[in-house]
């Protein structure tokens, strides 16, 4: 196994599929001058490896670089381009949201559109609410788009390698603090379906349903749960669309209690989905009340004090725990 961040991660899978198909190439503002960049970041050293006719810098314009995928994919090619940071999504919604999602659709089934739309996502750098906005509910609104928010670097890695063989249009999201936090990956060639979540640790008295950056703070609270007798069972979705409901029904079945944790706002947040889900499908299981854990109905403060009281954190998902085990 080797070490690597979450931005390595990604870097690798865009080499392998791009040195594995001559198709794929990657767009987007500032990806061709990140040879000079950390080797940290998703696409540093890959305009000196393949050059500028298969890394293309871009204007600033988001509206452009969507139009750009859409165009390529219809015309057989395989982009992989990046929006830079999810609440830029909202320039690019037409081409992505009218276009993209919709043409194979239109097509009756007879086209496909494979693309990718890269985007960083997450409070924590102080960047402000234009920057750290996480949408990924909206997009998940959108049907023809697949959506995809890894948490480590592994999942990262083999999920965007499927991303790039899909035939669909797919979203990938990734939580910019995870860039440089380290973990293992494979050095072999794997891939990961899109679709399936995972069982991240088990445990026999309540579910956490999460994704993204917020695995961790489950984790953490897991186990200091653990210290109190309580035994928590981790779902990673890893994929939001298609939703991996059999995977959150067989864990709230087991368990009978559902806290959903998510960094984006509560209001509409992909919590209302998945509670929904469980209790269409396996309200019968449940013991107590369901507990949403959240981020604010606020945009994200720049303010680092502010901003820390945005994110959810360990101790609001221990409360939360508490009050329906």
């Amino acid at each position: 196994m080797q070490q690597l961040g979450m931005g390595q991660a990604v870097n690798q899978a865009l080499r392998e599929e791009m040195q594995r198909d001559s198709r794929v190439f990657i767009a987007g503002e500032g990806v061709g001058v990140s040879i000079h960049d950390s080797p940290m970041l998703p696409t540093a050293g890959l305009l000196g490896e393949f050059g500028p006719g298969r890394v293309k810098d871009t204007p600033v314009s988001e509206a452009a670089i969507a139009g750009l995928a859409v165009g390529a994919a219809a015309a057989g090619l395989r982009p992989v381009v990046e929006i830079m940071f999810n609440p830029f999504f909202t320039l690019a919604s037409d081409m992505i949201v009218n276009h993209a999602a919709k043409l194979r659709y239109l097509s009756g089934g007879k086209s496909t559109f494979p693309l990718v739309i890269r985007m960083k996502s997450g409070a924590g750098f102080g960047a402000g609410c234009q920057h750290s906005h996480n949408l990924e509910a909206w997009v998940a609104h959108c049907p023809g788009l697949k959506v995809i928010m890894p948490s480590t670097p592994a999942d990262a890695k083999g999920l965007l390698k499927a991303a790039i063989r899909d035939e669909d249009p797919v979203i990938f999201i990734e939580d910019m603090m995870l860039y440089f936090a380290p973990g293992p990956v494979p050095e072999e060639p794997y891939l990961i379906p899109i679709g399936k979540a995972e069982v991240k640790r088990e445990g026999s008295d309540v579910t956490v349903v999460t994704w993204s950056k917020m695995l961790g703070v489950a984790m953490q609270a897991a186990a200091q749960l653990a210290e109190e007798g309580i035994d928590v069972e981790v779902v990673d979705l890893r994929t939001l669309v298609p939703l991996d409901k059999e995977t959150i029904l067989q864990s709230t079945r087991k368990t009978g209690r559902l806290v959903v944790l998510h960094e984006a706002s509560r209001t509409g947040g992909f919590a209302g989905e998945i509670c929904a889900v469980v209790m269409e499908e396996a309200f019968g299981s449940m013991k107590a009340p369901f507990r949403r854990v959240t981020g604010p109905d606020i945009p994200v403060p720049a303010s680092p004090p502010l901003e820390r009281f945005y994110i959810p954190d360990a101790t609001k998902l221990v409360a939360a725990v508490k009050e329906i085990v």
